[in-house]
């Protein structure tokens, strides 16, 4: 895609005001850039649309006032769905694991949670375990779904300060409606003048995380140049540069599909360590990229 050098931010603009505090902790959450994204969002829009929802961080924090956020990911629907209609179940869904995890040893606590899960995926069990494993990496086995992410050494945040967190997150949501359905028929409702924020998946970086093993970036494109013909705002976060910018990740975009591109530079890649066993690699920076239709 043949373009001007990017912008590159390091900082959020004063503009939307994000959430205090993540709701999941999940690997790739737009947190931190959360409110750079929506910065970058046109100023008038119709509804609100994220057809990968993951963690939500730009969806709370853009809070619209008429939003569709989808997953195909049933136990991820039912955490989102009991955020905007029944806040107090949440809160009990998280307090009850975390009082079970904290009676004997953690690490067994863990892998009994983890292995009940696993014979029965739910949401109650899967808003713990994604505070509770390691770094937030999502990781499910491709030949049968089975969540394999190990316990982290960190300590899963106690149930009052997640209730913090449900109380202020759930008054942002409470205009959008949450949809079990593939990322596709989300694009296709789309209509002229609406916003579909796009987090998918990221080609280079997150392939063995969580919905990464079958998603076919170009497809994702397709969908994208069909909502742009009519007359949808589509952003798209995605690989930037990893190896604190020594690697610039390219993608074999469209010609003339986006008309701009934006930086958003980050910190250490958590992925990386993980995958090395929690050794500092700060030298392992990663930027998103942030590419826009309009």
């Amino acid at each position: 895609m043949p373009h001007s050098p990017p912008l590159i931010l390091d900082a959020p603009i004063a503009l939307y005001e994000p959430p205090a505090n993540s709701l999941l902790k999940w690997i790739g959450n737009k947190q931190r850039f959360a409110a750079s994204i929506a910065a970058a969002f046109p100023r008038r829009f119709g509804t609100y649309i994220e057809p990968f929802i993951g963690s939500g961080a730009v969806l709370a924090t853009v809070a619209p006032r008429e939003g569709i956020a989808g997953d195909t990911y049933a136990p991820l629907m039912e955490i989102w769905t009991a955020l905007r209609e029944n806040p107090t179940m949440l809160k009990r869904w998280y307090a009850d694991r975390w009082q079970a995890y904290h009676t004997g040893d953690p690490r067994e606590r863990y892998e009994e949670l983890k292995s009940a899960f696993n014979a029965r995926p739910n949401g109650a069990d899967f808003v713990f375990l994604c505070r509770a494993c390691y770094g937030g990496v999502v990781r499910f086995r491709k030949a049968d779904g089975y969540m394999s992410t190990p316990r982290g050494p960190h300590k899963p945040i106690a149930p009052v300060r997640f209730n913090s967190r449900v109380e202020e997150w759930s008054s942002r949501v409470q205009t959008t409606t949450f949809l079990l359905q593939d990322y596709k028929r989300t694009l296709r409702e789309a209509c002229a003048g609406d916003l579909a924020y796009c987090d998918p998946p990221y080609v280079y970086t997150q392939r063995i995380l969580y919905g990464a093993q079958s998603f076919d970036f170009r497809e994702l494109l397709t969908e994208i140049a069909r909502c742009k013909r009519r007359g949808v705002f589509v952003a798209l976060s995605i690989d930037g540069q990893k190896r604190s910018g020594q690697e610039h990740l390219e993608l074999d975009l469209p010609a003339g599909l986006f008309e701009r591109e934006i930086l958003l530079a980050g910190g250490p890649s958590m992925l990386k360590r993980f995958q090395s066993r929690g050794a500092c690699l700060d030298h392992e920076r990663v930027s998103d990229r942030l590419l826009l239709t309009y």
